[in-house]
């Protein structure tokens, strides 16, 4: 079992540290988890390939996957419908001519950063819509995707955590709340998720540390070679260029709108009991009715254009929603492997109370790391946070905000991390590339944060 164990972890970081050095997120997904699949069928190399095809294809009998891969295929959809309509040219135009302010490459990147903090309802909606807008801005003014990137990523998940009415808050509540039914802690769930804000050290340093890289224009790392996407050569189109702007955003609010609406209506009255993948799921479908009536009606495109853009924005994305499916099946992988539980178990033994807030921040980030997830990482060390803070007479918030920042921070940096992958493809950016620029940052605002709950620590506890 020691060895598993150990094996639990490695296979992981085996596919992590591939996908870094091959630059091919497929192969090392795959890799990866056929090597997990080895190690769980004894070894045998038939019946493991069998077990990786009919995972797979398993990963559909989940309802929730099936309708974030519809969202991420109808997203593609999404973006070549406004951008065949005229809508993005429009808007840059409008942007270019109307507001001077935001046609630099530092308004351009403030575009973005702006349009991820005000819209914290879902981490994939807001790293979609910032990336979306902002990158036609990019490539105009000579700003990297790469940077683009960045950008979305550290305010979709950091933001979602900081500003918890959304999908984030409704499954943080609900282990919370776990663990006061089942008495492991008393209190009320919702005062003391909102006293854990001031905790989650990791998400505060990160979104201001974004702001402080924008506003003085930092480049660290692989970031100072990243270089700006080339501006199309093509003969000006003065037609688009004089569409109206709403093609662009009209859409977009929509979508952004419709996912409140929809996390109330599948609550039942609760948004913080919504669905999150079935919100998204019908805001897309929303957008896209919204989208045919609004350009057909309005001969921006024709009935055939529509569903020519429908189906090439959907091709688009294909190779996107390959990898989402592999990070899904990685995980179901890594939970038949143990690492979860062998990850766990690090944590006991005689460990001095005050490092307990950074431990659990340093294993929740190496266990979302590992396996790609956020929210898994919440599900597994939640429990146990809640459960050392009894034991301990730790704060609770404290313990709260340092599972937090751990599971985003492991996101962060992971490249099978669906955010990751998103941030990527809404920036139009090499997804490794994305990983590479973005962990000194990362990097950074880890440190400062591991710092903080040592400090922390050792002064409340």
């Amino acid at each position: 079992m020691e060895n598993l164990g150990i094996l639990s972890v490695l296979i992981p970081l085996f596919i992590i540290v591939m996908a870094i050095i091959t630059k091919d997120v497929v192969v090392s997904l795959i890799s990866g988890i056929f090597l997990g699949e080895l190690v769980t069928h004894g070894f045998n190399p038939l019946t493991a390939i069998i077990a990786l095809l009919d995972g797979f294809v398993g990963l559909f009998a989940e309802g929730w996957i099936t309708k974030t891969v519809l969202f991420a295929l109808l997203v593609g959809s999404i973006i070549k419908l406004i951008t065949n309509s005229g809508g993005v040219d429009g808007f840059v135009n409008y942007l270019s001519t109307k507001q001077k302010r935001i046609d630099s490459p530092k308004g351009a990147l403030l575009l973005a950063y702006f349009l991820g903090v005000v819209i914290f309802i879902e981490s994939s909606i807001t790293a979609l819509v910032a990336g979306t807008v902002a990158r036609p801005l990019c490539d105009k003014n000579g700003v990297s995707r790469e940077k683009l990137a960045f950008v979305c990523d550290s305010t979709s998940a950091p933001i979602c955590s900081l500003i918890p009415f959304n999908a984030w808050g409704a499954l943080l509540l609900g282990l919370i709340l776990a663990s006061i039914e089942s008495h492991v802690i008393t209190g009320e769930a919702l005062p003391l998720l909102v006293e854990s804000i001031i905790f989650n050290f990791y998400s505060l340093i990160t979104v201001i540390l974004v702001l402080v890289v924008i506003l003085f224009d930092i480049n660290i790392g692989s970031m100072r070679h990243a270089k700006p996407h080339p501006l199309q050569t093509k003969a000006k189109d003065t037609q688009k260029d004089n569409k109206s702007p709403l093609l662009m955003i009209l859409p977009l609010v929509v979508l952004i709108v419709m996912v409140p609406i929809s996390l109330y209506y599948t609550g039942d009255g609760d948004i913080l009991k919504g669905s999150g993948s079935t919100s998204v799921f019908y805001a897309v479908i929303s957008s896209l009715l919204f989208i045919y009536i609004y350009y057909v009606s309005g001969k921006h495109l024709t009935h055939k254009e529509y569903f020519n853009a429908l189906y090439e924005g959907i091709s688009d994305m294909i190779p996107i929603v390959l990898i989402l499916l592999l990070a899904f099946l990685i995980g179901d992988v890594i939970k038949e492997l143990g690492t979860a539980k062998y990850l766990a178990d690090i944590m006991h033994g005689n460990i001095p109370p005050f490092l307990l807030p950074f431990l659990i921040f340093m294993v929740g980030s190496l266990t979302s790391f590992s396996t790609g997830t956020s929210w898994g990482t919440f599900s597994i060390m939640m429990p146990i946070a809640l459960a050392l803070s009894a034991s301990f007479n730790i704060p609770i918030p404290l313990m709260i905000g340092a599972v937090i920042s751990g599971g985003i921070f492991g996101d962060h940096v992971s490249p099978i991390s669906d955010t990751t992958i998103i941030s990527s493809m809404a920036s139009g950016c090499d997804h490794i590339e994305h990983v590479r620029t973005q962990i000194p940052y990362a990097l950074i605002s880890a440190l400062l944060a591991s710092a903080l709950y040592l400090i922390v620590g050792w002064v409340v506890v």
